[in-house]
């Protein structure tokens, strides 16, 4: 297949790296050029310069991009839309809302262009070592047909429903993190507190239980040394749990737990801290 990946950025730059180490036929594009010649000099593939360079008859597009107004600004652009070919597909891992989403849909569809909201869980390191969890919303049918180019940077794939039903997976999964964020912040709090308490071993009693998570696994230490550069950042996090709390919004259900931690977040970001890993939001409890 000829795939153009698009957005090069913390998860998306190993993404595409992973194609390019299977062999496929793939060229990058990013709007920071910089990082797409990056790229191309660690995995020797093309890039362009533009949406208008990019190549033509196109099988599949894979999106991996920071919010809404970048997703439209590729994803409806002509340059864009005339490189695919009639029966080509779109993947988008970007994490945006439905509502989006199902207008791509639509709107693909009649160009008979197969549109996949299809967001991504796992982190950088996920990203790195291909291991990422992916939730996919649109037609079924033509599922065979992209996965066997998506398996090569995921561990799960897994078919949720119809369009938009990827993106609520990911809103569930953003609501589920948080929490446990939320919760480990306070235990290790908790912990530091306790006199001649060993954390280390406090880890190595909890950690085959019933407390241990993927953040626990992968967090926990970092969050005890005061280390958040990497992974997933806080400003990103915030764009996820505003639009989930819209969501819950519209069909009244109740998110006070997210919400008490989105304000949380949004003041961490306000103090200079929006690119830090989202483990970070135990400095609200070092702050207060």
């Amino acid at each position: 297949m000829k795939i153009v990946f698009i957005g090069l950025g913390r998860m998306g730059f190993p993404m595409a790296g992973h194609l390019a180490k299977a062999g496929f036929d793939v060229t990058v594009f990013n709007r920071t050029v910089k990082k797409s010649k990056l790229w191309s000099e660690k995995y020797i593939k093309p890039y362009s310069l533009t949406l208008a360079d990019l190549p033509n008859d196109l099988d599949m597009v894979i999106t991996c991009l920071k919010d809404d107004e970048s997703i439209l600004n590729i994803l409806k652009n002509e340059y864009l839309i005339n490189k695919i070919k009639p029966g080509g597909f779109i993947v988008d891992h970007s994490t945006t809302s439905v509502d989006l989403v199902r207008d791509l849909y639509n709107f693909y569809k009649t160009i008979d262009i197969t549109f996949y909201d299809s967001p991504v869980s796992g982190g950088e390191l996920g990203a790195q070592n291909g291991q990422l969890s992916v939730m996919i919303g649109g037609d079924d049918d033509s599922l065979n047909k992209i996965k066997p180019t998506i398996q090569h940077y995921a561990k799960t794939i897994e078919y949720i429903g119809l369009s938009g039903s990827g993106q609520l997976t990911k809103m569930i999964n953003q609501i589920c993190i948080t929490g446990i964020i939320k919760s480990l912040s306070e235990a290790i709090n908790f912990g530091k507190a306790q006199d001649g308490l060993d954390l280390n071993k406090v880890f190595n009693a909890i950690s085959s239980g019933a407390a241990q998570s993927w953040q626990l696994d992968n967090r926990f230490h970092t969050m005890v040394t005061g280390e958040f550069d990497f992974g997933f950042g806080i400003d990103l996090m915030i764009k996820d749990l505003k639009i989930a709390i819209n969501q819950a919004k519209r069909k009244g259900v109740s998110l006070e737990t997210v919400q008490r931690i989105l304000d949380e977040y949004i003041i961490l970001s306000e103090m200079g801290g929006g690119d830090q890993d989202t483990s970070s939001l135990i400095k609200s409890l070092q702050n207060s």
